[in-house]
């Protein structure tokens, strides 16, 4: 076990995420081990039940932490590039989903029935959505409604497909980042100002 170190509560915590993150993000979830964590900290199994009440909640604390941080990379601030953003965005997603494969298949199937977890799926879509109807060209505020029922499905099957994706990579991370845009792109398309500007010149 390595020489222990003396850290504030909250030092002692953010070493402990860190750790379990690296733990969740290299072994499926049933191989980590709690004592693992404890051993690779360098703390006794005592003191790490004393920041974490078993596996499940700090598996929960390590993704509620990753959400966080995706979301503050993900750059839905630009109302006039929305398919440069879209693009950006999804690629700050994937490159957590390869480099935390197991990490996001815990979250999304092992601990799909944990509330905890679930609950930070779903504020996480729901921060995402709420952001996309911020740079949407909407052709009028009487579509932000429609609008933002079609992105929440939208937002649920890039999670599927991405899911998927990571059990079996049938194509490419490109083309699959396109048929995200492009499945977005194309149900939007009757409320967005540029397409309905086209069809009025028609």
């Amino acid at each position: 076990m390595p020489p222990r170190r003396r850290l504030g509560p909250d030092e002692r915590r953010a070493q402990l995420l860190s750790v379990g993150a690296q733990l969740f993000a290299q072994h499926p979830y049933e191989e980590v081990l709690m004592e693992d964590v404890a051993e690779r900290a360098g703390v006794s199994r005592a003191l790490l039940y004393r920041h974490f009440a078993g596996k499940q909640e700090l598996f929960a604390a390590v993704y509620r932490q990753a959400s966080d941080r995706l979301l503050e990379k993900v750059p839905l601030d630009r109302p006039g590039d929305m398919l440069g953003q879209l693009e950006e965005g999804l690629d700050v997603h994937l490159d957590y989903f390869i480099a935390h494969r197991n990490t996001v298949l815990a979250a999304n199937r092992v601990l799909a029935g944990d509330p905890v977890v679930q609950t930070i799926i779903d504020s996480e879509l729901d921060v995402l959505r709420a952001r996309l109807l911020d740079v949407l060209p909407l052709a009028d505020d009487s579509a932000r409604a429609a609008v933002a029922a079609v992105l929440k499905s939208w937002l649920v099957f890039v999670r599927v497909l991405c899911l998927d994706w990571l059990t079996a990579q049938t194509c490419t991370r490109t083309v699959l980042r396109d048929t995200c845009v492009g499945a977005l792109l194309g149900a939007l398309r009757p409320f967005l100002e540029d397409s309905r500007t086209e069809a009025d010149g028609h």
